[in-house]
């Protein structure tokens, strides 16, 4: 799953629930959420952001920041604290779906 908007709410209400979802209910047999640009501003800013982020990484969801928007706006160090994987996405997002893995984006 990819998340680049910087609307909360869709988070809250569609992305989160979903991966959460997708997870405990089995839909998917692994589920990764990619923090892409403004998204990754959203999570070093907002806090009930980030204790979504931690329910999610407390399930078992792996949680990726792009590496080079999160240098970009100087929050790297701050994606880190927060347990967030910082790395450049370009490469993995591209092998994941020549893996066959189905992307959802919001």
């Amino acid at each position: 799953m990819i998340l680049s908007t910087a609307d909360a709410v869709v988070h809250e209400e569609l992305s989160f629930p979903y991966a959460m979802n997708s997870k405990k209910q089995g839909w998917m047999d692994e589920v990764r959420v990619i923090l892409w640009g403004p998204t990754e501003k959203l999570a070093v800013e907002d806090k009930g952001f980030q204790d979504l982020i931690s329910m999610l990484m407390i399930a078992g969801i792996e949680v990726i920041a792009c590496k080079a928007c999160s240098d970009n706006f100087g929050i790297s160090d701050e994606l880190e604290q927060i347990g967030v994987k910082v790395q450049y996405v370009g490469n993995l997002v591209s092998e994941m779906l020549k893996n066959g893995w189905y992307q959802l984006t919001f």
